[in-house]
């Protein structure tokens, strides 16, 4: 049974950054594909970063140039540095983990999920 672990959210003024964590309670993070997702008021739960088990990653045009995703296979810890963060940002962000999403961003490609992390940006 995979949990996942989210932190690091909070309130923070617009332009300003935060870095999200996940820890993982599996063997090691690197055999799994990892995302982030976030859930904002009235709209649908979005997929924002992928991370495949071989490293490559990709990115939501939304979010696309202010987000950084890494992965600490030591800590089995994934992590989402947001920058340039922006009021319409708030929402819950969430953890999820699979052995075969390859990194993609939909969400049901994910059968793991944290509770997650509130982001709001005033």
């Amino acid at each position: 049974h995979v949990q996942l672990v989210e932190s690091g959210g909070g309130s923070v003024q617009a332009g300003g950054s935060l870095r999200l964590s996940c820890v993982a309670s599996v063997d090691t993070i690197g055999r799994y594909c990892m995302g982030w997702f976030r859930k904002i008021p009235d709209k649908e739960r979005e997929g924002i970063a992928g991370i495949d088990s071989d490293g490559s990653t990709r990115y939501a045009d939304s979010m696309k140039g202010r987000i950084i995703l890494s992965q600490d296979n030591a800590k089995n810890t994934l992590y989402l540095q947001m920058n340039s963060l922006k009021p319409e940002d708030t929402g819950m962000y969430y953890c999820a983990a699979d052995l075969w999403a390859m990194g993609r961003l939909g969400a049901s490609e994910y059968d793991y999920w944290g509770q997650g992390t509130q982001v709001t940006v005033s």
